[in-house]
């Protein structure tokens, strides 16, 4: 299975918002995006680099989702094919192009 689909399916079970990788046509109130932007391997260790941008209707509401990604993503590495996941940065991403509130967690995974 592929980083991005575990992830993705993690999240979907954990967090009580959609879980998309990519912005729906006609998006909710609150959302969740996840991007993968980087990876490599060693040795038959894969690292990746996730991103989650967490939409909402407030930056209030933006800032909380993102705080429920952290915590839920502290604990992906109970998954046996996850080996460790670090959060490498998060801030506030509003969007002014398209006028939406988000933020954005970006996670380090080393994986199998």
């Amino acid at each position: 299975m592929m980083i991005e689909e575990t992830v993705l399916n993690y999240l979907s079970d954990a967090l009580d918002a959609p879980v998309c990788m990519e912005v729906p046509p006609e998006p909710p109130g609150r959302f969740v995006v996840l991007e993968k932007t980087g990876s490599g391997r060693t040795d038959y260790i894969c690292r990746a680099v996730i991103a989650v941008q967490s939409y909402a209707e407030s930056l209030l509401e933006a800032a909380m989702l993102n705080r429920r990604v952290k915590e839920a993503m502290d604990e992906l590495d109970d998954l046996d094919e996850i080996a460790s996941v670090r959060l490498n940065t998060d801030c506030n991403f509003t969007d002014p192009a398209a006028k939406r509130y988000r933020y954005q967690a970006v996670f380090d995974i080393t994986h199998y």
